[in-house]
C-alpha cells in the first residue's frame, strides 16, 4: 500500500530516499482536508489572483487549471493548484454561503439533507431559542404541513395527532394576543370539545360544548340549546369519581364525585317524558345538595343500596344537607341522611316542592329535626324507613306542608329520646296510618297547633306519652 484508503496520504517507503517530502506531502493534504473549509462551491473557472491556501469545491467541470476537475476541492500552494478528490461522507464549510456540505459520491449536497432522524432531542428552537418550557419553538411567518402523496409512498391523508395524559387533563389550541389568551379549542379539563373566548385572558367565556358521549352541541354563554333525552338515563356517582367526568359510565374514570355535580347535570337538559336515576355507590358523601329545577316530566331518582340503605351516607357540616325547593318530581331510594355540627337539617323541603321516600335511614340532624316540611311542600313515604340517632322531632310538618304515610314499616334503633315524635302545625296536615313500628323510644307520640291536622287512624307512634292538641288542631 503506498497511499492511505481514505485520504489518500501518501506513505513512507522503507529504505525510501527523501522520505521529508513524501511525509509533507501527507502534511499537506491533512492540512487541506481536515477541518474543510472553502470560499466558494459555483466557481468552475480558478480565480485570478488566489491566496496561499486558498480552497475552492469546483463548480461544474471545471475549465482553464481546473479542468476535469469538477466537484474536487482545489488548493492553491506554492504557486500550483493542487486537486484532491472527495470521498463520500466527507464534510465542509462554505464561507460565503454559510452553509455545511457533505459529498454524496455523486455531488455537493446540504449536510442536514443528509441526515433522516433527529431523536430525543431536548430543545429545538426554529428562528428562535427554545427553553424548558417551550422546548419547541419556533418564530415564523407561514407554516406549511402536507400531506405525503401516494406517488412518494404516502396515503395521500394528513391527520394531526396530540394525546393528554387523563380527562382532567387539557389538550387545546389557545390562541393568543400579545401573549394573552383570547381564545382557546380542545378538551379542556375533560374530554368533551370545548370552544372559549376571553377578552383579557383570565375570564373566559364557553361558546360551545360538544359532548363526547351523545354529539349534542350545546351554547353554554347562551343558555342553550338543551340535550333532549331519547331514552331512560342513569347518572352514576362514586367516591373514587369525579365530577370533571360525564358520570355515565359506572367507573372511576366515567362517574360523578357529587350528587350535585349530577343534579346540576340534570337540570341543565331536558327529560322530555323519560326518567332519570342517580345511582351512588357504597361510601360516604359530603353535602350539602341543592335540588334544582329541570326540563320534562322526570321523575329524577336518587338511589342508592335499596338493600342496606346505611351503606350509602351523605352527610353535612356547613349547611342543610337536602334542600328541595322545586316542583319537580325527585325521589330518594336507599340512602342514609345525617348532619354533623352545627344546626343544620337532613331534609329540608319547602315552596310547594314534592319528595318521594324510600329504603331510607334517618341520622343525626344538628338541627334536631330528622324532616322538616313547610310552605306548601308534600313528602310521600313509599318505602320502610329508619330512624337511627336521638332528635327533638322525626318530622315537623307547617304552613301547609303535607306529609303522607300509609302501611309502612318504621324501625326505631338505639331508644331514641324525642319531644314529640312528629310535629304538626300552623294548618300542616300529616296522614300517618296504617303503620308499624320496631324498637323503643322515649318521649310525647305528636304535638298538633294552630289548626293543623294529624290522621293517625288509631296508630300509636314511638314515644312513651300521649301526645297534646292544642285548640283549632284536629287529630283523628
Amino acid at each position: 500500500m503506498t497511499v492511505t484508503p481514505h485520504l489518500a496520504l501518501p506513505l513512507i517507503a522503507a529504505a525510501q530516499a527523501q522520505k521529508h517530502v513524501t511525509h509533507n506531502e501527507a502534511i499537506t493534504a491533512l492540512d487541506a482536508l481536515v477541518h474543510l473549509a472553502v470560499i466558494d462551491r459555483d466557481l468552475s473557472l480558478p480565480p485570478a489572483t488566489p491566496a496561499e491556501g486558498d480552497r475552492y469545491i469546483v463548480a461544474g467541470s471545471g475549465t482553464g487549471a481546473w479542468a476535469g476537475k469538477g466537484g474536487q476541492i482545489a488548493l492553491w500552494q506554492d504557486g500550483i493548484w493542487r486537486h484532491f478528490a472527495p470521498s463520500r461522507g466527507f464534510l465542509g464549510y462554505v464561507l460565503d454561503e454559510g452553509v455545511l456540505v457533505a459529498w454524496s459520491g455523486t455531488a455537493w449536497i446540504d449536510a442536514l439533507s443528509a441526515v433522516s432522524a433527529f431523536q430525543n432531542l431536548a430543545l429545538l428552537g426554529l428562528g428562535t431559542s427554545a427553553d424548558p418550557t417551550n422546548p419547541f419553538s419556533a418564530k415564523l411567518n407561514k407554516a406549511l404541513w402536507t400531506a405525503k402523496a401516494v406517488a412518494d409512498g404516502g396515503t395521500g391523508d394528513l391527520r394531526y395527532t396530540m394525546n393528554k395524559e387523563a380527562a382532567a387533563k387539557t389538550l387545546s389550541l389557545l390562541l393568543q394576543s400579545g401573549f394573552s389568551g383570547r381564545a382557546e379549542i380542545g378538551l379542556t379539563g375533560d374530554d368533551d370539545l370545548h370552544v372559549k373566548v376571553s377578552p383579557d385572558g383570565a375570564a373566559w367565556m364557553e361558546a360551545l360544548k360538544v359532548n363526547r358521549s351523545t354529539g349534542f352541541v350545546s351554547f353554554p354563554a347562551m343558555g342553550g340549546p338543551r340535550e333532549v333525552l331519547s331514552a331512560n338515563r342513569t347518572y352514576y356517582v362514586r367516591t373514587d369519581g369525579s365530577d370533571a367526568n360525564n358520570g355515565l359510565t359506572n367507573t372511576a374514570g366515567g362517574a360523578f364525585l357529587t350528587v350535585q355535580k349530577a343534579i346540576d347535570t340534570v337540570a341543565a337538559i331536558d327529560l322530555s317524558s323519560y326518567a332519570v336515576t342517580i345511582q351512588m355507590a357504597d361510601g360516604t358523601y359530603s353535602g350539602p345538595v341543592i335540588f334544582k329545577a329541570y326540563v320534562g316530566a322526570g321523575p329524577v331518582t336518587i338511589q342508592g343500596n335499596t338493600g342496606t340503605p346505611s351503606n350509602v351516607v351523605l352527610n353535612s357540616t356547613s349547611g342543610h344537607l337536602l334542600e328541595v325547593g322545586v316542583t319537580q318530581k325527585y325521589a330518594l331510594n336507599g340512602v342514609k341522611v345525617q348532619t354533623s355540627g352545627g344546626s343544620y337539617l337532613p331534609m329540608y323541603v319547602r315552596d310547594g316542592a314534592h319528595l318521594e321516600l324510600k329504603n331510607f335511614v334517618f341520622g343525626a340532624s344538628g338541627f334536631g329535626t330528622g324532616l322538616y316540611l313547610s310552605t306548601g311542600a308534600s313528602v310521600d313515604i313509599r318505602g320502610p324507613i329508619t330512624i337511627a340517632a336521638s332528635m327533638i322531632r322525626w318530622a315537623w310538618i307547617e304552613m301547609c306542608a303535607q306529609l303522607n304515610c300509609f302501611n309502612q314499616a318504621f324501625t326505631i334503633t338505639g331508644s331514641p329520646t324525642f319531644s314529640e315524635f312528629v310535629n304538626v302545625t300552623r294548618l300542616g296536615v300529616a296522614v300517618l296510618t296504617g303503620n308499624t313500628y320496631t324498637g323503643a323510644a322515649t318521649g310525647m307520640q305528636y304535638a298538633v297547633s294552630s289548626n293543623a291536622v294529624l290522621v293517625k287512624g288509631g296508630d300509636v307512634y314511638p314515644g312513651n306519652a300521649a301526645g297534646t292538641s292544642a285548640t283549632g288542631a284536629q287529630v283523628a
